[in-house]
This record gives structure tokens, sequence and C-alpha cells, in this order.
């Protein structure tokens, strides 16, 4: 966690969430923020004023759910999340959603002690396997060959939507850990 404070309250993390900007945040601090603006739309990071959809609680938080008050916290978040978190925004908020989700999911793939569903693995895997081999075959769209650099160009469309898939296919997953179609918190 950045500096490991809240930007908010400037105090150590109580429930730490993070947003899909990167950026951590207490979940009440963060809350207050969503509350003193528009209850109709995502509030606004504090630091880069990004429109917030998705809010992803800390393991540590969803492990103290015996505490009333992170309970509170935690069911505010889900709702949070039910409201903002479906869109996901145009294009252009999946572009910069991209560098948050797969890190993300890069972690999650890597560590054995998480649990993401074997579905949504080999998704994910298929998806890249197929656009590596659309990469390194000779079979393009735009032949570079006779195009030169712009027959790069369907290689990296091909790359772009593969990640603004694989990235939407772990937004789900999160949504659905998180509150977004009713799942609860459990990371």
């Amino acid at each position: 966690m950045e500096d490991d404070f809240c930007s908010v309250c400037h105090g150590s993390f109580n429930i730490p969430c993070q947003a899909n900007c990167s950026h951590w945040f207490c979940g009440k601090c963060i809350l207050l923020v969503w509350h003193h603006g528009s209850p109709l739309q995502p509030c606004k990071c504090p630091l880069c004023r990004r429109n917030i959809t998705l809010l992803v609680p800390s393991e540590t938080s969803s492990r103290r759910n015996q505490d009333p008050e992170v309970v509170d916290t935690l069911q505010k978040i889900e709702r949070y999340n039910r409201l903002f978190g479906e869109g996901g925004g145009g294009i252009f908020q999946r572009m910069q959603d991209l560098p948050f989700l797969l890190k993300r999911l890069l972690r999650e793939l890597m560590d054995p002690q998480r649990s993401l569903p074997l579905v949504i693995r080999a998704r994910v895997y298929i998806a890249i396997i197929v656009s590596f081999l659309y990469v390194v075959s000779p079979v393009d769209i735009i032949p570079e060959g006779l195009f030169g650099v712009v027959g790069l160009l369907d290689d990296l469309i091909v790359v772009l939507t593969v990640f603004l898939h694989v990235a939407a296919v772990y937004r789900s997953v999160l949504l659905f850990r998180h509150g977004g179609s009713g799942g609860g918190s459990s990371s």
C-alpha cells in the first residue's frame, strides 16, 4: 500500500481499499468522499481525479468480518460497487483501468494461495495464447511485408483487444467478490 497511510484522513489505514486508479484509502474515508459529492455518480479519486468505479478491499479487511464496523463498511463498499462497478465506463475508462486490473490479475495468477476460478484462468490463458499465436504467425489482416510498420497495427489492435477482454473478465471476478453480482466479501 502506498506509504501506508490514507491520503484522505492522513492516518494509518482502517479497512484499506484500493480504487481502480490504484490508489489506497480507508474504506470509510473514500465512502465519505463519495457521500460529500453526488450520490448518483461515482466519486473522483482525491489524488488523481479519476472516477472511482471499483473499490477492492484488502484481504486483511475481508478477513476481519466479525467486527460490526468492518462488516458495515464492507457492505457499503459492496453497494458502491453494485452502483458503479457494473458499467466500467467507456473505452477510455477501461483503458485507464487496464494497468490496475492486469497487475492485480498477474499477481493473483502467480499466487497459489489465491483462488481464481478455473474457468476464468482458462479464459485468460486461452486469450493470451491465441493472441500470441496471431502475433507471431505469418497470417495477418494487414501484412507487415506489404505495409511495413503500418502492418503491425492489426497486431497491436489484437493485443489491446485481448488485454481489454482479459481485464473485463477479471473485473467481473472482482465485482462478484466485492458486491457487483451479489458476491460476498470473501477474497
